[in-house]
């Protein structure tokens, strides 16, 4: 365990360790990654359309967050602030895909990491969501993760994104019935099956 002003690395916040990685604690933002990766990984796969889109932005928002350490205001909790910074750049980088579209060369055709510990409904059931969440806008799906799967407020969201509380709310409820009816779509595919 590693020690950090003579208090275990383990036991400092969120906004410590950071502060100790701005300040040059080489292993603090690691710490930090290990709190709040399977997380990050959720948000971005969530609010990306392909896994390695997720991995990308994923990597570049990672890069963006320990460079950006000593810019952290502390006006929200650290999660938070990772949280929007990944959400940030997988926004970007669908912008950035419309503009110039790529072709995946992977094979890996998996959705979520592997774990071991998931049973086999839930993890049918997260597949079917991404799936259904892959079909919506990159603007209402950020707006859906946040307020439905990450559980943020309405105004938490708004403020995470950017934009108006009406238009988190908006862009919520035309996710919903986008998703309400490619879910049961993919239901009724799977039941023919």
């Amino acid at each position: 365990m590693r020690i950090f002003r003579g208090v275990a690395r383990a036991e400092l916040s969120d906004a410590e360790l950071l502060a100790a990685h701005a300040s040059g604690d080489g292993d603090a933002f690691a710490e930090l990654l290990r709190r709040h990766y399977e997380h990050l990984w959720h948000v971005a796969r969530r609010t990306s359309y392909t896994v390695e889109d997720a991995e990308d932005a994923l990597q570049e928002a990672l890069v963006s967050a320990h460079r950006k350490a000593g810019t952290y205001r502390a006006d929200a909790a650290v999660r938070s602030w990772l949280h929007t910074i990944v959400v940030n750049a997988c926004l970007d980088r669908h912008r950035r895909n419309r503009a110039r579209p790529a072709v995946s060369l992977s094979t890996d055709e998996s959705i979520d990491p592997r774990d071991e510990h998931d049973r086999i409904s839930e993890r049918e059931t997260t597949l079917l969501v991404d799936r259904a969440l892959q079909q919506l806008p990159p603007e209402q799906r950020a707006a859906i993760v946040a307020v439905d799967l990450e559980g943020y407020s309405v105004a938490e969201a708004a403020r995470r994104l950017g934009v108006p509380e009406g238009t988190v709310k908006s862009r919520c409820a035309r996710a919903r019935l986008k998703l309400a009816s490619h879910l049961e779509y993919l239901r009724d595919a799977g039941n023919r099956s």
